[in-house]
Parts: C-alpha cells; sequence; structure tokens
C-alpha cells in the first residue's frame, strides 16, 4: 500500500515524533542565537561585510565538517557522537552569554564562538538526520522530511521574531541563555530515543580519509546524487544573498530596530512553513522540476523588491513568497538525496547535500556582504538575482529525480567469495577479473549492457574500471576492475544493490549455453 502524502503520518512513530520535537527547540534556539549575533554585530560594527560573516561563522563548518562527520556517523556510536557535540556546545554558547551579559565580548570573540557552536552543529546534523531516517519505513520519509523542513523553518520563523523581543527587552545575552536551554532539550530527547546501533558486521571499519573518499567517490559516480549535489550548491549560493543582507535591509534600507529585523526573518520562515504543508502533494501532482523552477524564478525576484523597495509592508510580504520558495526547493533537494542513497552511505550523502547547501551558503555570504560593501546593497541583490536565474540552465545537464527502491536495497552478491589464501585487509591494490564467454553475434548488444557496470564498480570502490576481448577467443571477454585495497574489495561487494544485480543479471543473459561467470582475483606484491 502506498504511504501517506500527509506530514502527520510520520508522527504515529514514537521515536520519530520525540526525535522531531527535541530537534524543534534546537532548531529554535539556534535561529535565536544566529539572529542575535547577526544584529549584536551591526549595532557594535555597522558593517555589513562584519554582519555577513555571522552567517559564514554558522555556516561555514557545515563545508569543513560535514562529511567527516557523515564517515563517522557511519562508522561510530551515533548516540556519543550527538551527546559529546551538544555538551560542547551547551558549554560554548554559556561562556558567550556570560561574556555577553558581562560585556567583555567583542565582534571577533562573537565571531569565533559562533563558528565554534556551529562545528558541533555540523558535527550531530548527520547523526542526528540519520536517526530520523532510521526511526520510520522508508516509504513514509519525504513526510518525515518535509516535516523536519517545516519545523527547521517554524524555528526560523518564530525564533528570530522571539529573539527580537528577548534582545530588545533584556539584551543579547539572555537570548544566548535560551540557546544554551533549546541545547539541553535536544540532549534529553536523544537520550530518550537513542539511534539505533549499527547492525554488526564483519568487514573491516572503514577509516576517516578513505570513507570521506568512498563518499565522494560515490557521489561522483552516481549520477542521481551529483545532480542533486549541483543544484542544492548552485541556488544555495546564489539565494544566500538575501539571508546575509537581510540585517542590513532591515538597518538601512528600511529603518528598522531588532524587532523589525527579528520579524523580517519570521516573514521568511512563515512562508518556508506555509509551503512545507502543501509541498509533498504538490511534487506528486507537478513533479521535481517545475517546482525547482518556479522557486528560482520567485526567490529572484524576492531579491529584487528587497534591493530597491522601501516600505517594510511591501518587503514583509515578498519575504513570506521568497520563504515558500526556498523551502520549496531545498526541502525537494533534501528529499531527492535522502531518497537516492543506501544505507551504508546514507549518512555521507546526506552530510554532502549539508555540504554544498551550506557549505556554498557560508561562501555565498561572505562573497555577497563584500560585494555590498564595494558595489553597494542594490547592485548586489540584482547580481544575486540574475545568478539564481541562470541556476535554470542547470536543469538539462543534471536532472533531478528520486531514487527507486531497488536502487538502494543491498543484495546479496552472486557468489560466495572463494580465495586459497585471504590477504591483509590492508593489502592491495586488488585487481578483480570476471570473465564471460557469450555469444559472437551479440557482442555489441553485450558491450552496451556490460559497460553499464562502469558507473556502479567506480560508484561502490573501484578506482579504475574497463572491459577487454580475449584475442584468443572471439567468444570471451573480460571486464577488470582495480580497488584500494582487501577491505574496500570487501565493502564493495557488500554495497550491491537490487537494480546493480538486475543489471548482471541482463549481463549474464548473453552467456552461451552452458557457461558461467569466472572470477579472479590478484593482489598486487610490488
Amino acid at each position: 500500500m502506498a504511504a501517506s502524502a500527509s506530514i502527520t503520518s510520520a508522527f504515529k512513530y514514537p521515536a520519530y515524533k520525540g526525535l522531531w520535537q527535541g530537534g524543534t527547540i534546537y532548531f529554535m534556539g539556534n535561529a535565536m542565537q544566529a539572529m542575535a549575533a547577526a544584529w549584536l554585530m551591526v549595532e557594535i560594527t555597522g558593517s555589513s561585510f562584519l554582519a555577513a560573516l555571522v552567517q559564514t561563522a554558522v555556516f561555514l563548518p557545515m563545508f569543513l565538517l560535514s562529511l567527516p562527520a557523515g564517515v563517522m556517523v557511519d562508522t561510530t556510536d551515533r548516540r556519543r557522537l550527538i551527546v559529546t557535540a551538544l555538551a560542547v556546545q551547551a558549554v560554548t554558547v554559556s561562556l558567550l552569554a556570560g561574556l555577553l551579559l558581562a560585556g567583555l565580548a567583542g565582534p571577533a570573540t562573537l565571531l569565533f564562538l559562533t563558528f565554534v557552536a556551529g562545528s558541533c552543529t555540523a558535527l550531530l546534523s548527520p547523526a542526528w538526520n540519520s536517526a530520523i531516517a532510521d526511526s520510520i519505513p522508508r516509504d513514509e520519509l519525504p513526510q518525515a522530511i518535509t516535516a523536519v523542513a517545516i519545523s527547521y523553518n517554524a524555528a526560523r520563523a518564530l525564533g528570530p521574531a522571539l529573539a527580537g523581543v528577548v534582545f530588545a527587552q533584556a539584551g543579547s545575552g539572555w537570548v544566548f541563555v535560551i540557546a544554551v536551554l533549546s541545547t539541553l532539550a535536544m540532549m534529553q530527547a536523544v537520550r530518550r530515543f537513542p539511534p539505533r546501533p549499527h547492525p554488526a558486521s564483519r568487514l573491516p571499519a572503514e577509516r576517516l580519509w578513505g570513507g570521506m573518499l568512498s563518499g565522494l567517490r560515490y557521489a561522483r559516480h552516481s549520477p542521481t546524487i551529483l545532480a542533486q549535489l549541483v543544484r542544492t550548491m548552485a541556488y544555495s549560493a546564489a539565494g544566500s544573498a538575501l539571508w546575509a543582507l537581510l540585517p542590513v535591509i532591515g538597518q538601512r534600507q528600511l529603518g528598522l530596530g531588532a524587532t523589525g529585523f527579528g520579524l523580517l526573518m519570521g516573514c521568511l520562515g512563515t512562508g518556508a512553513v506555509a509551503a512545507g504543508l502543501v509541498i509533498n502533494k504538490a511534487r506528486v501532482r507537478f513533479g521535481l522540476e517545475p517546482i525547482v523552477a518556479a522557486g528560482c524564478v520567485a526567490f529572484a525576484a524576492v531579491m529584487l523588491v528587497a534591493a530597491f523597495s522601501t516600505i517594510p509592508a511591501f518587503v514583509y510580504a515578498a519575504l513570506v513568497l521568497g520563504g515558500a520558495a526556498w523551502m520549496a526547493v531545498m526541502s525537494t533537494f533534501n528529499t531527492a538525496t535522502q531518497t537516492s542513497a543506501p544505507p551504508w552511505v546514507r549518512s555521507r550523502a546526506t552530510s554532502m547535500h549539508t555540504l554544498s547547501a551550506l557549505g556554498s551558503f557560508a561562501i555565498g555570504s561572505a562573497f555577497w556582504g563584500a560585494l555590498s560593501d564595494i558595489a553597494g546593497l542594490p547592485a548586489t541583490l540584482c547580481a544575486a538575482a540574475a545568478v539564481m536565474a541562470a541556476g535554470l540552465l542547470l536543469a538539462r545537464p543534471f536532472p533531478l529525480r528520486m531514487g527507486e527502491a531497488p536502487e538502494v536495497t543491498p543484495a546479496t552478491p552472486w557468489e560466495k567469495l572463494f580465495v586459497v589464501d585471504e590477504p591483509d585487509p590492508e593489502a592491495g591494490p586488488v585487481a578483480v577479473e570476471i570473465g564471460y564467454r557469450i555469444r559472437a553475434d551479440e557482442s555489441a548488444a553485450f558491450l552496451d549492457v556490460v559497460s553499464q557496470m562502469r558507473a556502479p564498480r567506480r560508484r561502490d570502490g573501484a578506482t579504475f574500471w574497463r572491459v577487454y576481448r580475449d584475442l584468443g577467443d572471439a567468444s570471451r571477454y573480460v571486464e577488470r576492475f582495480i580497488v584500494t585495497s582487501w577491505a574496500d574489495y570487501l565493502h564493495q561487494r557488500a554495497r550491491t544493490t537490487l537494480a546493480d544485480q538486475a543489471l548482471e543479471t541482463q549481463v549474464r543473459s548473453y552467456l552461451l549455453p552452458g557457461e558461467v561467470v569466472t572470477t579472479q582475483h590478484y593482489i598486487a606484491e610490488r
């Protein structure tokens, strides 16, 4: 039976509901903290560049740490990773709150401690996302992801508005005190509903560097994942201009105070929440590409309104539309990424999505902030809108689609592995030769099919792949690929999916009657 399109269906699973609630409180605290830091920087320095750098300090750790964190999630205790990161973040934000209440925090301290807190968020995010994915059946995952996105954007709507009130009435330090409490709430949720432990495996554990390379290799040789990451990066880099320059828009162009700036952020979040309530049904009805195209055009138009309008009400209304467009596009990218990655690499795929989205957001924020100081606010937002519109040209070379269940479901390898003397896991490189004796009159069709094996072999671990014809036997062809080590080869075998196996079945259909596939393994000695 098909899964419900309603986002409320995800909440019948207690673990998901508990993690979602803890995450919502945590998102709220982080949104309040980011708003207070950005506005405080504007008040202290009056610099567009330094105000934009606050966004960079929040999101640059995602660029630097998301992929290593994703590897750690796939290979270590996720509960311990989340709790440790939250504890460090609580201590860091407590220190910042104390310094602000004592009047001792300057711009450098604000940026540094914001960066440290952002690093903690970067380390725990892939683990929390994978815990969310594991707490719910796969067919409910799109609804679950949308509910998380609504939670995140609702926090971005309410958090800044609440932070603006607290900032104006009690001072910036108390905003950070509330952020500490939200971190502790998240910690309690994870302790109550801990992520499931990794299944026991006899395979050698992946190391950090090797795990990062395998994740990058997977993305490079998976057209579905690669398209989503490229599109995410382009959209986020262009759209970061509006988010990063919003404090400047509020103060200089609209003449608003902290409360007004919080309302600007709230309008973006409100639009995002509204879009989240209908995005699943819209994706089913219209498809991915029309939603992304409409979102790009709408967000570009909102940046043009923000560039020239001096009427607060007009800008508020435009930002509601902008928030809806941002949510529609980014949640589509995120859902497509998470539904297209098999379990062994899902955390790394999520990390690479985060890296693409927030890494480009952080770098874009710094770039647009510097350009604003040089060229002015209207010219910068116009340039960002043009870049956003140009991103539509990526639809042809990088088309979007959701992954199918066979593409992410692990399969048992065809044959049991048999070697006389199994080498050390770190020994290598390892060369693997798979021989096929086929019907001579179907060689062209066979080559067309077997060539499709290049992508899954490279995606799952091979550094080299090629198919050869035996000059001594016109009916014999050899598929040959190389992996870095014996451990990498064992991991590659374990990563086979049902879709890969279906392709192998098609390849084997060309075998001569009575023939079987032969596999030989070679280990490098010199």
